[in-house]
């Protein structure tokens, strides 16, 4: 089907960046859009919640002031992504401060409410929600939701269990707005496979916590580039929710990663809380010290800026184009 403009006429490359929770930033943000990618960060980690309002005024100045340097190229939007969990007591007042802001995109992640769409409709802003099966998708849809990030196996983060193409295939059965599809893409092929299984847009996050502008500790980027899938962990242990974390990580956080059994915290943690994992390390929390990554940072060799992995991404992306089209 044919994109909002939203999600198109300002892309260089089709690939909308994920919210990185904790990792990404109005710097990380306004890189990714200025290199023409859709920029996006968790509302969550504007902490406390005042700082909201800050970042989206900052994010907003410096991409108005590149549009005003660069008519010919001008910056690609930017999302925030909002928790629409019960957990979070921050959604109101969140949500209402993006609409103030009218945030272009905003990604809805572990439920979905009309209530959220309708103010974000309001302005004429569009709503992304990630799933990780058909039925979520429905309801999502039903609920109001534009556009659907299909989270597939591998992903980074809070992820499913489907394969992308099967994943893939039953929501394109049904649904023909936009789709994208998040899941072990790091590499310009991998975008162009996205499109050709039926997404609309690649959703790419783990390639950028290894930026120069990804608010990460050091260590934590090193991780990835010295990491492969191999070194992924799929476990419910941290937050309650199966999601995908770096071997490497959970092994300095005193746990063994190959046995880490079923057990989940009592309280789903999702970042909304500052909960601590029990174990030899007691202090080790999720996100900040265990840190998430999808199982495609094979791909990831160096720490670069973002526009520099965004180039390498389009270099990549047209040159699979040549060979395979």
């Amino acid at each position: 089907m044919t994109l909002p403009p939203v999600l198109h006429d300002r892309l260089r490359l089709p690939v909308v960046a994920s919210p990185l929770f904790i990792v990404s930033g109005p710097d990380l943000v306004v890189a990714q859009c200025t290199s023409g990618v859709v920029g996006s960060f968790p509302s969550l980690n504007a902490r406390p919640r005042p700082v909201l309002r800050e970042w989206l005024a900052d994010i907003t100045a410096r991409l108005a002031k590149y549009d005003a340097n660069n008519p010919e190229a001008p910056a690609a939007p930017y999302a925030v992504n909002l928790i629409v969990h019960k957990t979070n007591s921050r959604l109101e007042e969140d949500l209402a401060t993006i609409v103030e802001f009218e945030v272009p995109i905003v990604i809805t992640s572990l439920g979905a409410r009309a209530d959220v769409n309708d103010a974000v409709h309001s302005y004429g802003g569009i709503v992304l929600h990630d799933v990780i099966d058909n039925t979520f998708a429905r309801k999502a849809v039903a609920k109001g939701a534009d556009g659907l990030i299909a989270v597939a196996a591998g992903a980074g983060g809070h992820a499913g269990t489907q394969s992308p193409f099967a994943l893939l295939q039953e929501i394109r059965a049904w649904f023909d707005g936009p789709l994208l599809l998040s899941g072990a893409i790091a590499h310009g092929r991998a975008i162009l496979a996205a499109q050709a299984a039926g997404a609309d847009l690649a959703y790419m996050g783990s390639v950028f916590i290894a930026s120069t502008e990804a608010d990460a500790d050091l260590r934590y980027k090193q991780m990835i580039v010295d990491s492969g899938a191999g070194d992924i962990v799929y476990s419910s242990r941290f937050t309650g929710v199966h999601g995908n974390y770096l071997r490497g990580s959970i092994r300095a956080a005193g746990l063994d990663p190959d046995a880490l059994g079923d057990s989940r915290p009592a309280v789903p943690n999702f970042g909304i809380t500052e909960g601590a994992e029990p174990g030899p390390k007691p202090q080790a929390k999720p996100w900040r010290d265990i840190w998430g990554a999808g199982q495609g940072i094979g791909a990831v060799d160096a720490v670069l800026t973002a526009a520099m992995i965004i180039e390498r991404l389009r270099a990549e992306y047209a040159q699979a184009r040549a060979v395979l089209l």
